[in-house]
């Protein structure tokens, strides 16, 4: 048995021998390289180091230093250099963009920019469940809102601030200008203009009223003053009185439409006064500074003037209460005073040049005066 036990452990010696032998040998002999395929590797062969100018069909790794770190949360990149994002991302945080941003449409509920904006298409306010009204650009911030936006009733552009334009610049419609920096524009028709200032070359077509006061229509071209239907080219009208200034054919016409006296004055002192009966008054009663003075010839009662003489009259004269007159021999009719003479109209050789009132009477005493040589 003993022996049996012996030759057991010498067997298991030999045994730890000869694997310790060829531990030695493995440990001693370098593996063989691993046989790849070409274009292959396994997944399994890459852990930890760093691989340097890699590059596959959709990817070339040319960088120096890292620039991108891919961990469970996701992928940091210094700088990212692309031509298109596909899909819809979702950027969680601030965004910086230094450079051109071009997109066909932006959409943001909130902007705040201080910078210039050029556009080379319209800046368009779409419809919403409120139509298009409402819309348009809003100044806040420093006191009430400031508004430039679209309303309705009628559809307009309204404005809470004033408008101002450019010296030389007007507001046009249709393309003519209606109002600029000093004048209404040439297509102007109808207007109600309240207080104007001072008007210079004034002109207008058609009727024409001021302050209800002076009147021009335009239909029988008259102008009144007080009145809306003038008797004359220029009427000039009171409660009860009218003064006209006509032209008639030929002539013209100047006075008193209705029935009252027309006084000329100078100095507001009555000079010439036509009654309305006809009667002419130079100067003022109770006065004797009025003088009349006739540069030529003077007819009363006659069409024609001889050129040989400066007064004519077709009937009797007087001068200082004597009464002058003509005939053919002594009155037989009508009222004579003392003093009147009636030349005889009808004198010849003997004969006597006329008669003299020597008592008044009707028609008085009369005697011959200035006997006629044969």
């Amino acid at each position: 048995m003993a022996e049996h036990i012996n030759d057991t452990v010498n067997q298991i010696r030999i045994g730890l021998a000869q694997v310790a032998d060829a531990l030695e040998v493995v440990a001693t002999t370098p593996a063989p390289a691993p046989e790849f395929l070409n274009n292959e590797i396994s997944g399994d062969k890459v852990h930890g180091g760093v691989i340097s100018s890699f590059e596959s069909v959709g990817i070339k790794d040319s960088a120096s230093q890292r620039v991108m770190h891919v961990n469970n949360n996701g992928v940091s990149i210094n700088n990212l250099v692309t031509s298109h994002i596909s899909s819809s991302p979702t950027i969680d945080g601030d965004l910086n963009v230094n450079g051109l941003i071009t997109a066909q449409r932006l959409h943001v509920d909130e902007i705040t920019a201080d910078v210039r904006n050029e556009r080379s298409t319209p800046l368009e306010f779409v419809a919403d469940d409120n139509g298009i009204y409402g819309k348009g650009l809003q100044w806040r911030g420093q006191g009430p809102t400031k508004q430039f936006i679209y309303r309705a009733n009628p559809d307009r552009l309204y404005s809470t601030e004033s408008i101002d334009v450019q010296a030389g610049a007007g507001y046009l419609i249709d393309n003519n200008v209606v109002l600029s920096g000093n004048e209404l524009g040439s297509s102007i028709r109808t207007s109600s203009l309240v207080t104007v200032g001072t008007l210079q070359d004034l002109r207008t077509n058609g009727n024409l009223t001021i302050d209800d006061f002076i009147i021009y229509d335009s239909d029988s071209q008259r102008l009144g003053f007080g009145t809306d239907a003038p008797n004359g080219s220029i009427s000039v009208t009171s409660l009860e009185s009218e003064f006209v200034i006509d032209v008639e054919g030929e002539s013209t016409k100047i006075g008193n439409w209705t029935t009252d006296d027309l006084i000329i004055v100078t100095d507001n002192t009555t000079r010439i006064a036509v009654r309305a009966n006809g009667k002419v008054e130079f100067g003022r009663s109770g006065r004797s500074d009025a003088q009349v003075s006739v540069h030529g010839k003077l007819g009363v009662g006659v069409n024609n003037v001889s050129n040989d003489v400066s007064i004519a009259t077709s009937s009797a004269i007087q001068i200082a209460g004597k009464k002058i007159s003509t005939g053919s021999a002594i009155p037989t009719s009508g009222t004579f005073r003392q003093g009147d003479i009636v030349y005889n109209d009808n004198a010849v050789a003997t004969g006597y040049v006329g008669w003299v009132c020597v008592r008044e009477g009707t028609p008085g005493e009369w005697k011959s005066f200035g006997q006629i040589s044969s």
